[in-house]
């Protein structure tokens, strides 16, 4: 699973260089299909089966921009100076998953979009950190949250991270809010455990809805969302990320 999170996170570097203002979205998902398959890797979201009505999904990355939270489709879209672009990628590499996600400013993007940017990117920083064996999804879940708020945002509740192994959604569910159900059902964190920890915070509001394409989710009330997201492992004494480079 370390050699699948470092092709996630080669693809997301490229990317990250690439994405500037007159770049389209599906530009992204051509570089990062060809890279994928150079390494020798199969691109996880492409085909996946749809909802809502909604046909598989035709792209190899998931590109969010703006208001837009997940599952962004790419298109001919151009990327503008003042955008932010979340990037959702994964790949299986001999049986295994990996899956990250990173949002990117393009140009000059104002101070409170800046700010969403940076608590998103600083909650995940914070899930990981808390983890170790023993520890409680829910104290971590709450923290989360907690944090989020401080800052005068929200926590996106109607998606949330996920195990990850040979498949790239297993058991268990892994919120980034506390809530009753989770406080009875807790996950206690142990070694051997891989999660996919992926929280989506809102500027404003935490309410979302589907666009009629069936697949990009965006915020209700137009805000802007952010979203990163590490595959992790716990083990002895703590969390190794294997999206970040491990070796």
């Amino acid at each position: 699973m370390c050699r699948a999170g470092a092709i996630v996170r080669q693809v997301l570097d490229r990317l990250g260089e690439m994405i500037a203002p007159g770049v389209t979205t599906l530009e992204l998902d051509q570089e990062a299909e060809k890279l994928c398959k150079a390494a020798g890797a199969e691109c996880l979201f492409k085909g996946v089966p749809g909802m809502r009505g909604a046909g598989p999904f035709p792209g190899s990355i998931c590109a969010s921009v703006n208001e837009q939270v997940v599952h962004g489709i790419p298109s001919d879209r151009k990327i503008l100076d003042g955008d932010i672009v979340s990037v959702d990628f994964g790949v299986k590499l001999d049986g295994w998953c990996g899956d990250s996600a990173e949002t990117y400013a393009v140009g000059e993007i104002d101070a409170s979009t800046q700010d969403l940017i940076d608590v998103t990117r600083e909650v995940l920083a914070l899930a990981i950190e808390m983890c170790e064996p023993g520890q409680k999804w829910s104290c971590i879940a709450k923290a989360m949250q907690q944090y989020v708020q401080t800052r005068h945002m929200s926590v996106v509740e109607e998606f949330v991270g996920h195990g990850i192994g040979k498949d790239m959604h297993e058991d268990p569910k892994v919120p980034n809010f506390p809530s009753r159900e989770l406080k009875s059902r807790d996950i206690i964190l142990r070694e051997g455990m891989v999660l996919a920890i992926e929280p989506m915070v809102n500027l404003g509001s935490p309410g979302v809805k589907a666009e009629p394409d069936g697949w990009t989710i965006r915020t209700k009330d137009g805000k802007p969302s952010a979203h990163f997201e590490h595959t992790v492992a716990i083990v002895a004494g703590g969390v190794k990320v294997l999206t970040s480079g491990c070796d």
